[in-house]
């Protein structure tokens, strides 16, 4: 057992909250059952060691003996040691050190089906809310996340906790200029549909059928002119009540399960 939590090994882990180590490295921490549990469950190739204190692993067996069955090192630590670890005040008994997992833009275009639906997150630097839309993507069906670089981190611990898992579930890409990302859609026959409260077109109207990517703005002031001229389409989810607006999660998950809806009409 790891008991001493200033050994280099825990000092090691702990770096990982800095993006700086995490660029270097290309390794993130994962914290918490569930989204140690998705790691070792669909990309255990990925998940480099895991750490569980003893009553966690009695608590949560199944991720153990998933990590072990796909050979990852599991090593058993003192509640202190994963204390020091982690980044949250109250770490869950688990976490896992896990290499990065975006593909090249061009990689994940290529692999995109002839009814795609995808989301783009422009400049989302809220860390909650872009965990938040990577977990509504992978709800909705969504084929792929594409993260631009003026967008936060989303090995940040806070954006892995907020996704539960779903970061392991379908293709990200990460680190291109917006201007990169929706040219490369557009050659590929993907239709652009910004979402934007400036929009003319409500929700209900706007055109989903075939390929198409939702292109997600900052959550204090969304998108750029220049953004929204060059998507096909400005799509606002209508306000039925008296709230001012919709928190960025929930207007992109309710975009995107618009876009599963009629797909799944249209097969």
């Amino acid at each position: 057992m790891l008991t001493n939590p200033r050994s280099d090994r825990v000092k090691a882990v702990r770096a990982l909250s800095r993006r700086s180590v995490r660029s270097r490295t290309g390794e993130f921490l994962a914290e918490g059952p569930q989204a140690v549990r998705e790691a070792v469950t669909f990309r255990p190739e990925l998940v480099r060691d895991v750490y569980v204190t003893p009553e966690a692993g009695e608590r949560h067996a199944g991720i153990v003996e998933a990590a072990r069955a796909a050979s990852v090192w599991v090593h058993e630590v003192s509640p202190e040691v994963l204390a020091a670890m982690c980044d949250t005040e109250s770490p869950q008994g688990v976490a896992a050190v896990c290499r990065v997992l975006d593909l090249p833009l061009d990689s994940v275009l290529a692999d995109l089906p002839t009814d795609a639906i995808v989301c783009v997150l422009t400049n989302v630097r809220d860390p909650g809310n872009a965990g938040t839309v990577i977990r509504g993507a992978d709800a909705a069906g969504a084929d792929a996340v594409l993260v631009s670089d003026a967008s936060v981190d989303v090995y940040n611990s806070k954006v892995v906790r907020s996704t539960v898992g779903s970061l392991w579930h379908l293709p990200l890409s990460i680190g291109a200029s917006v201007p990169e990302i929706l040219s490369a859609l557009r050659d590929r026959g993907v239709r652009l549909l910004a979402a934007d409260g400036a929009g003319t077109t409500l929700l209900h109207d706007a055109d989903l059928s075939g390929p198409h990517a939702w292109v997600m703005g900052n959550e204090a002031w969304g998108l750029p002119q220049e953004v929204r001229d060059a998507c096909d389409d400005v799509v606002r989810v209508p306000i039925h009540g008296h709230a001012e607006s919709l928190n960025l999660a929930m207007a992109a998950t309710i975009c995107l399960y618009a876009s599963a809806e009629a797909r799944r009409t249209s097969r």
